[in-house]
């Protein structure tokens, strides 16, 4: 019983965690189109945006994070550290969970040099960096969904190529946005 409540309370936190996420790297995208913009503009936009994305950072992303790791952690330990060493698809989550949140950090720090008026990346580089929890999310679902069943050579080899066309869909969408802009 606790630990299919540990289990949905995981889920409820990834959710909220990985939205959060999205929607920030999101902001950091207009946030970086908005350096583009005439300075009354630009600085309403800066302003706004900035508050946004701290909130987002703070009031989403931090406690969606922290409910994520708690509850999954008392997943692992209600199962023990047998079941831990047979299944090697949770030592990779345990693996991948640190690169997240260092993901979630970085946008944390991106967000304070934005805040303070900093151009770091362009909005093309943004939209880049945000199909970064994309890669995580599908990795991550396919280990928790297969479990021991996963071939990781396939996955390996899939999550490139999956990587490879989100790339290409974004240097084709800005490809798309740049001819409009033309017309």
């Amino acid at each position: 019983m606790y630990y299919l409540l540990f289990k949905a309370l995981h889920i409820v936190g990834f959710v909220a965690w990985f939205a959060g996420l999205f929607y920030l790297v999101r902001m950091f995208v207009y946030h970086a189109e908005a350096f583009d913009e005439a300075p009354p503009r630009r600085a309403i936009l800066h302003a706004q945006l900035a508050l946004m994305e701290k909130r987002v950072y703070t009031i989403i992303c931090n406690p969606a994070a922290v409910f994520t790791w708690f509850f999954g952690l008392l997943m692992v330990f209600h199962n023990g550290m047998d079941w831990l060493q047979q299944n090697w698809w949770i030592q990779v989550k345990l693996i991948l969970l640190p690169a997240l949140t260092y993901y979630h950090w970085s946008c944390g720090r991106i967000a304070k040099r934005l805040a303070k008026g900093e151009k770091i990346l362009s909005s093309h580089q943004f939209r880049l960096y945000n199909e970064v929890p994309t890669l995580f999310l599908v990795i991550i679902v396919l280990l928790a969904v297969f479990k021991n069943e996963l071939n990781i050579g396939y996955t390996l080899a899939g999550m490139a190529a999956f990587a490879i066309l989100l790339n290409l869909g974004v240097k084709f969408y800005r490809t798309l946005r740049q001819r409009n802009k033309k017309l």
